[in-house]
């Protein structure tokens, strides 16, 4: 506890609880639950006690107690019982700890910390001490109870509260509290007020005198007094020291007496001191009119200055509002242009179906026409063959007469078996090797296939890992240099901007590359707002059209003609970020771009507010979570789009992929994407590998392939040439018959009927074929109808592509236009509030200057050329007024003292 005061030694009255001689039966409160201990309070016939009682405790998540209380205590004897752990040390503890005792004394702890329940933020205790009679303490104020409420936080730190009976808080501080336990006579470190149980079994158990000894000058206050007694030593040894201070204080008084003398010697100037008084005050009327007169000269000024700049702004919301109707225009024209192409597409689509239609039809027709002169054709050339063989015959018939033919046909009939076992023998060897073709064919064909998919993602690796051998090597720039993230060029380019600015090139310095002046609050978002912002990371900001000349023709040193700058922005600087409250998007899971970065330059955020509008741009980092927020519900308000910490973007009614898969500019571990980055290109240069060894042994089996392939179909096309070499023998052989038993008459009648059979088909051939090149002019003529059609169509989706895009550039540039006007009213709107402001200002400080003049005019009607300042002049008439009033104050008046001491006259 804190020192005594020299006036608190006694106790006060009814500070100690009187002994209990009677006790009642005690009443035993039931168990709230099984960590609640029961209270018996003990009544007595005796007076009770006005002050110092505790009347009551509460505590809330103390120690391993959620809840405990409130506990109401008698006025005199109070038992405390319950099983083990139902809380009655928790309420001695509390007790020490509520009433400012550290948390040693409890032995239950050695900081606050460990008093607050586990699973916690915090933990309170609330004492009630009974404030009666006339020994209360401040009782106008407290009442007839004090109220201690402690907060004891996680950290270990606690605060005070103290309130009165009303439970109005009073005072927060310690100070108030220990004087209240001065007052009151209660020591919550004094063993006998508040004994706990590893005190007394220390002193119970203790064999050393010397503790023993302790805890008597601690229970008798002894040790409080020696303390108290230190404290009177220490202040008769200062008051000692005042006396010395004060005999040296006597000496300087007696100086001062002197001086006094000689300044009364000086009492005969104070009627010019008071001349003096009049002039400075007739000044100080006139300084006042000129000071005011230089404000309104001043707020005049600031008035000029501001309508220059407001007739500034009208002209720039003019341009504006000439940007925004070109960019409305465009978008229009691009909007106008598409339902151009729409419409005629739309157009051309029946026609384009009713031409292929008809191409189709009229190529069926020409098809049946050309089967039915193949099948004429067919027909024809076997009546030929048929009349060839008829002829044939009859010649032979005719030289034919005997019989000594027939072991020539005998023969003939055996080597026609054996050919035709043969063409069999040959049919079945063909359709072998024809498989055996069509294997090798396939074969090569899915080796081919799976070559040219392998090629194509060959290309697509050495294109990632050349990509990624670019980003490392900037990143390992990066290690020594952090700008060079942002390009090889940016460290030189900004130290050329740096001796710029210092020749004084430059109206302000631009601010750049923007993506070096921003931070990130949670680097999971680094490639979602990478994926927003994109070249905006690499920009500049200028505040003015010269600056952004300046700064061109320095970047000119730095970027090869052909090559891409970074995007210069122009923009008035501003020292503070633009007002979005109002038309940002809030979320309340999900961060803005604008809450999610930690912008130190009011500038950058203002642009980057202005060109990518990211006050209205939510992260959300699932994917999932995202199309739910944008697309499944309606978006939040003032909500554009969404990214996700992947970088894919989201609308609305559009989901777009992102093709990055890491940050290139915000990643704050290097070391990290170093390793990252080695470690992929390592995958890619070995996946390459992969690829071209598996491309190596395609190209060899297909070249393979093919060479099994050529040989087979050479061996497919000998095997042919033997079948139909074969075939044609056996119908030689087949074709001469006997003649003996053949009537050549009727051989001749029925060669006579073929021939008028093969006039009739050739006849009707030729018809078929005339027929059948009409219908080849029709079907070539709706053809190349259908594909001239066809061919403007895609002819007007190509167009219609990169309108689509041209039309998305359009409507970005008309938002950017539209907020960039928004900027400009809200701008204008803002210098029009403040040029009314000082225009009224104007007005009262006319007024005001009309009255000081007046008033000035009554105190000196004639106008004085003052060159000090009303300031000065002030402080001037203030010290004169000080001196006269002290030549009053310490000698009366000057008239009087005359009288007095007629002497002084002729001093």
């Amino acid at each position: 506890m804190a020192k005594r005061k020299e006036e608190n030694f006694s106790p006060p009255k009814n500070a100690k609880r009187p002994r209990q001689e009677e006790l009642e039966d005690f009443d035993k409160d039931g168990d709230e639950d099984e960590c609640t201990a029961s209270f018996t309070n003990g009544t007595s016939t005796l007076t009770a006690a006005e002050v110092g009682i505790i009347e009551s405790i509460r505590l809330k998540n103390f120690m391993c107690h959620s809840m405990l209380g409130p506990f109401k205590f008698g006025s005199n004897v109070n038992f405390v019982v319950g099983n083990n752990g139902s809380g009655k040390s928790a309420v001695l503890t509390a007790l020490i700890v509520g009433l400012g005792g550290r948390a040693v004394a409890t032995n239950r702890g050695s900081s606050l910390k460990g008093f607050v329940k586990d699973g916690q933020n915090s933990a309170d205790i609330s004492i009630t001490l009974r404030n009666r009679g006339d020994d209360a303490f401040k009782a106008s104020v407290y009442g007839n109870s004090i109220i201690v409420q402690q907060h004891i936080s996680m950290d270990g730190s606690r605060s005070y509260k103290l309130k009165s009976e009303t439970g109005s808080v009073v005072s927060t501080r310690k100070e108030e509290l220990i004087a209240i336990l001065d007052h009151f006579n209660i020591q919550v470190d004094n063993p006998v007020s508040v004994l706990t149980q590893e005190m007394s079994k220390q002193f119970l158990q203790s064999k050393n005198e010397g503790d023993k000894y302790k805890f008597f000058m601690k229970a008798t206050q002894l040790e409080q007094m020696k303390e108290d007694y230190s404290y009177i030593m220490e202040t008769k040894e200062r008051t000692k020291e005042q006396i010395s201070q004060g005999e040296e204080r006597l000496t300087e008084l007696k100086r001062q007496c002197l001086e006094k003398e000689e300044r009364f010697q000086s009492i005969a100037g104070l009627s010019t001191m008071k001349a003096t008084l009049e002039n400075l005050k007739h000044e100080m009327a006139w300084a006042v009119v000129n000071e005011i007169e230089k404000q309104l000269n001043a707020i005049r000024d600031n008035i000029k200055i501001g309508e220059d700049r407001a007739a500034r702004l009208d002209r720039k919301m003019e341009e504006q509002q000439v940007r925004l109707n070109e960019a409305e225009q465009k978008y229009k024209d691009i909007q106008d242009k598409l339902e151009k192409i729409s419409e005629e597409t739309n157009a051309r689509a029946p026609e384009c179906m009713t031409l292929k239609a008809d191409a189709v039809a009229k190529k069926r027709a020409y098809n049946e026409a050309e089967v039915l002169y193949n099948r004429s054709l067919n027909e024809y050339k076997a009546l030929k063959k048929d009349d060839e063989q008829l002829c044939k015959r009859i010649e032979e018939l005719k030289k034919s007469t005997d019989q000594s033919l027939e072991p020539e046909r005998l023969e003939r009939q055996k080597k026609i078996s054996w050919l035709k076992e043969k063409v069999k023998a040959l049919q079945n060897q063909e359709n072998s090797v024809n498989q055996e073709s069509e294997q090798f064919q396939q074969a090569i064909e899915k080796d081919r296939e799976e070559h040219g998919k392998i090629k194509r993602e060959e290309l697509d690796l050495k294109h990632t890992l050349s990509y990624n051998q670019r980003q490392l090597k900037e990143l390992k720039d990066s290690k020594t240099d952090r700008l060079k993230r942002f390009g090889p060029y940016v460290p030189a380019l900004l130290e050329a901007i740096d001796d710029a600015y210092r020749q004084g090139r430059f109206t302000y310095k631009p601010v750049g590359p923007l993506g070096a002046c921003i931070h990130l609050r949670d680097p999971e978002l680094a490639l979602a707002i990478e994926s927003c912002l994109k070249g905006l990371l690499q920009a500049y900001c200028c505040h003015n059209h010269a600056d952004e000349r300046v700064l061109q023709a320095l970047m000119k040193k730095f970027y090869l003609p052909g090559t891409s700058r970074p995007q210069i922005i122009v923009s008035e600087f501003r020292n503070e970020i633009y007002d979005v409250r109002h038309r940002a998007a809030y979320h309340p899971e999900f961060p803005t771009v604008l809450t999610a970065l930690e912008i130190d330059n009011a500038v950058v955020a203002n642009s980057l507010i202005d060109m990518r509008g990211i006050e209205t741009v939510l992260l959300i980092k699932n994917n999932s979570v995202a199309r739910a927020v944008m697309q499944s519900q309606k978006p939040p308000k003032n909500c554009r789009e969404a990214f996700t910490a992947d970088g894919d973007q989201v609308f609305p009614g559009r989901y777009y992929s992102s093709e990055y898969t890491r940050p290139k500019f915000l990643s704050r571990d290097v070391d990290s994407e170093i390793s990252d980055l080695e470690h992929e290109v390592e995958n890619k240069t070995a996946q390459i590998l992969n690829l071209q060894q598996h491309l190596s042994a395609l190209e060899k089996g297909i070249k393979r392939n093919e060479e099994l392939l050529k040989r087979c179909q050479l061996h497919y096309k000998e095997l042919k040439m033997k079948i139909r070499k074969n075939i044609s023998e056996i119908r030689e052989l087949e074709n001469i018959e006997e003649h003996q038993s053949v009537d050549i008459a009727t051989l001749e009648d029925e060669a006579q009927e073929n021939k008028s059979k093969m006039k009739m088909v050739e006849k009707h051939m030729e018809q078929q074929k005339e027929n059948m090149e009409h219908l080849r002019s029709l079907k070539i003529e709706a053809e190349n109808k259908y594909d001239a059609i066809k061919l403007k169509i895609n002819q007007l989706s190509e167009l219609a592509d990169p309108l689509k895009d041209e039309l998305n550039l359009a409507d970005s540039e008309v938002d950017n236009q539209k907020r960039g006007k928004r900027h400009y009213e809200e701008k204008q709107k803002e210098h029009l509030d403040t040029l009314n402001k000082k225009k009224r200002e104007l007005d009262m400080k006319e007024k005001e200057l009309e009255e000081k003049m007046s008033q000035a005019r009554q105190i000196c009607p004639e106008r004085i050329e003052v060159e000090k300042s009303a300031s000065t002049l002030d402080k001037e008439i203030n010290r004169l007024r000080q001196q006269i009033q002290a030549e009053h104050a310490s000698h009366g008046d000057r008239e009087e003292i005359m009288r007095r001491n007629p002497g002084c006259q002729q001093h």
